[in-house]
């Protein structure tokens, strides 16, 4: 799932590509993934294309006073093409194709998304606020705002609920999704099931150090790129999200996981528990 650097990256790359330029036509192949219907799709042609921003984990393509805002979810991408058809492209399991956006010149972007659940949001509104899970979006943790009082607030607030849900929860701290999560916890050296209100004042620090630190690292690796390279980038600079049964890059120990219903966390059991490996209650349930 792209996370708050890739969307930050994404978001610098189309506005290279995309600032003002005209859309010339927008072709929504799978009709689930449009979540308005005032304004029109349609309204869309012929506006210009004015910026392109980011809200925590949500893409931000303003054009003449209309937002097209998009939310990736866990297989959604965008995909730039140099030389679109004018002729509406037919439904495509195989390429994923949810929505077409061709400019004045016949280039554009697909936004595809791959998989059987089918998660991505394609918006159209007049102001991103519109837009229910912008609104009820949390603080940006790369904006200067965010200072270590408000990260102690929200964990305060939180009480014993474990800090890796509480990092990832969009309505909490916007753009820090699984991956980075683990990642930042694993910088942190953290348990990811730790209650959040029970840190120290220097186990708040360091946290908040690792939050802006492997965000901020993230997005100065990843400015600059081209959205086709973004996912490779992100991969190759994970220590220990996705990387189950390797061995971690800090200590040597090998990284674990824990199982939940549709997704899983890493951790290294030295760097962050102690050496104490965590119960995964899905996999105890299966061997009984």
């Amino acid at each position: 799932m792209p996370e708050l650097p890739e969307v930050e990256a994404l978001a610098l790359d189309l506005k290279g590509r995309l600032a003002d330029r005209a859309i010339a036509k927008v072709h929504v192949v799978a009709i689930s993934a449009l979540k308005t219907f005032d304004p029109p799709v349609q309204a869309l042609e012929g506006t210009l294309v004015e910026d392109v921003t980011r809200h925590g984990k949500f893409l931000d393509i303003e054009t003449s006073g209309l937002h097209l805002i998009l939310h990736l979810a866990r297989g959604g991408w965008v995909r730039w093409r140099n030389d679109l058809p004018p002729v509406p492209p037919r439904p495509n399991q195989k390429s994923g194709l949810a929505v077409r956006v061709i400019l004045d010149d016949e280039s554009g972007m697909d936004i595809t998304e791959m998989g059987t659940k089918k998660r991505l949001a394609m918006y159209v509104v007049r102001q991103p606020l519109d837009v229910p899970g912008i609104a009820s979006l949390g603080p940006d943790p790369l904006d200067d705002a965010f200072t270590i009082d408000v990260l102690s607030g929200i964990l305060q607030q939180a009480g014993r609920s474990q800090i890796k849900g509480v990092l990832r929860h969009q309505g909490t701290i916007a753009g820090i999704g699984n991956a980075y999560s683990d990642e930042l916890l694993h910088a942190a050296k953290m348990s990811p099931f730790k209650p959040s209100n029970s840190l120290s004042d220097t186990e708040l620090q360091t946290l908040y150090d690792a939050i802006r630190g492997v965000l901020g690292d993230a997005v100065e690796r990843s400015r600059g790129l081209a959205a086709s390279e973004l996912k490779g980038e992100k991969k190759t600079h994970l220590a220990v999200h996705g990387r189950t049964g390797e061995k971690c890059p800090v200590c040597g120990d090998t990284v674990r996981e824990v199982s939940f219903a549709d997704s899983s966390l890493q951790y290294c059991p030295t760097c962050q528990t102690g050496g104490k490996p965590l119960a995964d209650r899905r996999l105890s349930r299966l061997l009984k």
